[in-house]
């Protein structure tokens, strides 16, 4: 009988202490994660357009996922090895995974189907994340709803299909950050509920011009005049139509003869500095004019002003000083209410409905959005009772009131000059006034309404129809005006003074 060989008792294999719970989450997100940034990345290097925020989720919020995972990897295996050191005779396999346990292996099961989902979800997450951080819904009504007034406006406007990430920040990093910064601020403002109101403009930290508004108008495009026309009502019993067409002269440079017309301001070879005295820059007492081909300047200044302007404060003009409202444009009443009688909207044929429409508007007991659409309505009632088509009007009047007027936000065309033109704000007779001269005498040219348009036609009815391509002489509704006033010393968009 042979004698038997006892077994031999083999070291069982050891554990890895990554096999768990734990670890096994944090790889599932550091896989998600590191799919979603190789995505971005690719998106990165391939669009042609840059999206300002695409920076910010490639390479700060994926890899913040990434790192979060292989945290949890380590920690999973540093919590498993504490676990199974100090608990190695009762229970040390607390979180492992166990493939021969059936339960475990139903729940690892359903864990992997879960992990895939994932991946997946976050490969598309990515993408429409991408997208809509670009998109206007995403500024206007979710980063920034105490700017509801600015974004009624935008939507409206004449770029409401330029994105607000093309202007406001623009490609690169260094204005990305500075916007994130910016932003900061406003958000701490808006939680705290300590924001201005209305917004403050102009802005301070806004992208030169040059970066921006140039990308898409070309300064070496530059065009001859446009021709424009205004239609207005007169504030009288018959709402009077009044319209005036106008020649723009833009820019009238021609081959080998100076710049000229409205955009000489920033022609290529001189460059027009001022300094403003207000924040929101209406009161100009000093300018200075640099040929930037013989370096010679010239500095006007208003009689007024003496010494000199702090150097940090003189600015250099650009687009944004007379298009100072090419996205956010507030309607004055008077615009909004004319605009509504052209359309047609707002019915013509009751009595002084343009000056009462606007009256309505303005009403000072009117403090808060909601209650506007019943004050409006009191009062045109009071003015129009049984008038058939009162219903319209009201309706109408509430309408342009919602999206012109914001009194909680204490927004509207009273706070928000618009420097196009000069009818209701100062606009181009900041600096044409004859008062700004230079040491020799010379003026800064007030305009005597040629300068730089060319009235085409004016009036109402058939004298609408009379075009003159030499120019007419600018006829005043209701007669003759002093010659010292500017249109804005009478009209301020809302109640004639």
């Amino acid at each position: 009988m042979s004698e038997s060989t006892p077994p031999t008792n083999s070291p069982p294999t050891p554990r890895s202490a990554f096999n768990n719970w734990i670890s096994a989450i944090g790889g599932v997100l550091a896989i998600g994660a590191l799919f979603s940034f190789a995505l971005l990345v690719w998106m990165d290097f391939t669009q042609g357009d840059k999206n300002p925020y695409l920076g910010i989720f490639t390479y700060i919020v994926a890899p913040g996922f990434l790192i979060t995972g292989l945290v949890m990897v380590f920690f999973g295996a540093w919590a498993q090895r504490r676990w199974m050191i100090k608990h190695a005779a009762t229970v040390p396999d607390k979180w492992r995974l166990n493939f021969s346990n059936p339960a475990q292996r139903r729940s690892l099961i359903l864990f992997m189907i879960g992990a895939i989902g994932f991946v997946m979800l976050s490969a598309f997450g990515s993408y429409q994340t991408y997208h809509y951080s670009e998109s206007v819904q995403f500024c206007g009504q979710v980063c920034h709803r105490a700017m509801n007034p600015e974004f009624v406006a935008y939507q409206r406007g004449a770029h409401a299909r330029v994105d607000c990430v093309d202007c406001h920040i623009g490609s690169g990093a260094e204005w990305f950050i500075k916007a994130k910064i910016n932003g900061t601020h406003q958000l701490i403002a808006y939680t705290l509920n300590n924001y201005s109101r209305p917004i403050g403009t102009p802005l301070k930290n806004l992208r030169p011009a040059q970066d921006i508004c140039e990308k898409c108008h070309w300064p070496e495009k530059f065009h001859g005049n446009i021709d424009v026309s205004f239609s207005h009502f007169l504030s009288d019993r018959a709402n009077t139509p009044y319209s005036v067409r106008l020649l723009l002269r833009v820019n009238t440079t021609s081959p080998g003869a100076p710049a000229g017309g409205i955009h000489w301001h920033v022609n290529q070879n001189a460059k027009v500095e001022y300094y403003a005295t207000d924040d929101k820059r209406q009161e100009i007492p000093w300018t200075r004019v640099t040929n930037k081909t013989d370096g010679t300047s010239r500095v006007y200044r208003m009689e007024s002003f003496k010494g000199e302007p702090p150097a940090g404060s003189i600015r250099t003009m650009d687009c944004m000083d007379c298009h100072n409202r090419p996205a956010h444009v507030f309607p004055t009443a008077n615009d909004a209410v004319e605009a509504a009688l052209t359309a047609g909207t707002l019915p013509a044929n009751l009595p002084n409905i343009k000056r009462e429409a606007v009256k309505a508007m303005m009403q000072p007991e009117i403090t808060t959005g909601p209650e506007a659409a019943q004050k409006i309505a009191d009062y045109l009632r009071a003015k129009y009772t049984g008038a058939p088509s009162l219903p319209a009007a009201i309706a109408e009047v509430q309408k342009i009131y919602a999206v012109s007027i914001f009194p909680e936000r204490k927004a509207d065309w009273r706070v928000y000059p618009n420097n196009i033109g000069h009818k209701d704000w100062p606009g181009c007779f900041r600096c044409h006034d004859d008062k700004h001269k230079t040491s020799a005498g010379e003026a800064v040219r007030s305009s005597d309404c040629s300068s730089c348009h060319t009235i085409l036609a004016q009036g109402k009815g058939s004298e609408f129809e009379l075009l003159n391509a030499r120019g007419q002489t600018f006829k005043h509704p209701g007669g003759e005006v002093d010659s010292d006033l500017t249109c804005s010393d009478c009209h301020n968009g809302g109640i004639q003074k």
